[in-house]
């Protein structure tokens, strides 16, 4: 059974949803102790924001319930990423049309997932970008990203025999 497992979390620019579901994840692997046993990276499909912080919109509302991620740097993912990561798990449909298309083979198709296929509250299955709204947008994806990335590590440690 694997005892090591890579996450690839993806969304259009790396700077607001990717990077906070990053950031949710590595604490509540952090906090089960599994650090050890899950990588976890963000990117995005798009090259705008590539080498930048996260928006600082994101970085507060993140700040504000006890997450940081403020030393990620948006990065764009790559072909090597869908062979180099285990479980790739992309914010909206459009994010997953972009991944798939870097595999024309479909060799790695069956690790792209949207991310809310975890959500206990799935709505569209898509995680809204808040880029272009309020504060509130941030906060509601928050909250997505943290019931989600709850039942991904769920999914993880039952899946993989994960032990602390």
């Amino acid at each position: 059974m694997k005892t090591h497992v890579r996450i690839l979390f993806v969304c259009l620019g790396n700077i607001c949803r990717s990077p906070l579901a990053e950031g949710v994840f590595r604490r509540q692997v952090e906090r089960a102790g599994l650090s050890s046993q899950i990588d976890i990276d963000s990117a995005g499909t798009g090259s705008w924001h590539v080498g930048e912080a996260p928006d600082t919109r994101m970085q507060a509302t993140s700040s504000e319930r006890g997450v940081d991620i403020s030393q990620q740097q948006a990065r764009q993912v790559t072909l090597a990423d869908l062979a180099r990561f285990d479980h790739i798990f992309v914010m909206d449909k459009d994010n997953l049309s972009d991944v798939l298309s870097l595999d024309p083979d479909g060799r790695h198709h069956h690790k792209v997932r949207l991310f809310r296929e975890f959500d206990p509250e799935p709505g569209d299955y898509q995680v809204p970008d808040p880029y272009y709204g309020g504060a509130d947008g941030f906060g509601l994806v928050f909250d997505i990203a943290e019931r989600t990335a709850s039942m991904i590590l769920h999914r993880l440690v039952e899946e993989y025999g994960l032990r602390t």
